[in-house]
């Protein structure tokens, strides 16, 4: 007879995009992983797989609620523009607070891992262009409500707006405390909205 599992999967996927995202794929070890997930490695590797498996399913679950959020906001939103606003805010927020300055997972695992890793560089890319998809139908929504500047094609601004997003993900990570740094590349971004 099988033994039922006596933890919650979700929960323990929680916690290894936890210890994924601020240790790394390599800076995590099996034992970090038994010890932060509170799990034996027999249950690890029964329910997971092994450390490359559990790892490309934490980085998808991280993935799928980033993407949520962010798609949220911006369809329900009637000002576009605000609610670009809003989301790099609170990367910055996030950027400033974030004591062990683990930056953005995806971000992270794409410097890390995309060149040596087909399957996270598929991950990445995918992430890339959803998301370049969410920010291309928020930019045609707020181009045509007049909210967002013509200046530029869609498609160009999505990218450059996905890329700046990147790239504050970047800056977190190597330890960037300076708020006028961020402020500035914001004002810049901002100006061609």
């Amino acid at each position: 007879m099988a033994r039922t599992k006596e933890f919650n999967e979700d929960q323990a996927l929680d916690k290894a995009v936890e210890i994924f995202w601020h240790k790394g794929y390599n800076g995590t070890s099996a034992q970090d992983l038994v010890t932060h997930l509170g799990l034996s490695r027999s249950s690890l590797y029964d329910t997971f797989g092994d450390k490359q498996q559990l790892f490309s399913k934490a980085l998808k679950k991280y993935q799928t609620q980033g993407q949520d959020a962010v798609k949220e906001l911006l369809e329900e939103s009637e000002d576009v523009k605000e609610a670009f606003t809003q989301i790099f805010k609170q990367a910055v927020i996030e950027s400033l607070e974030d004591r062990i300055t683990k930056g953005c997972f995806m971000v992270n695992s794409s410097v890390e891992l995309a060149m040596h890793d087909e399957e996270i560089a598929k991950i990445v890319s995918d992430n890339r262009q959803t998301m370049e998809d969410v920010f291309l139908k928020a930019v045609k929504k707020g181009q045509e409500a007049g909210q967002i500047s013509t200046k530029l094609d869609a498609l160009t601004l999505a990218r450059f707006v996905f890329n700046n997003y990147s790239g504050i993900r970047v800056l977190a990570r190597a330890g960037e405390k300076n708020k006028q740094v961020y402020d500035d590349i914001l004002k810049a971004m901002f100006s061609l909205f």
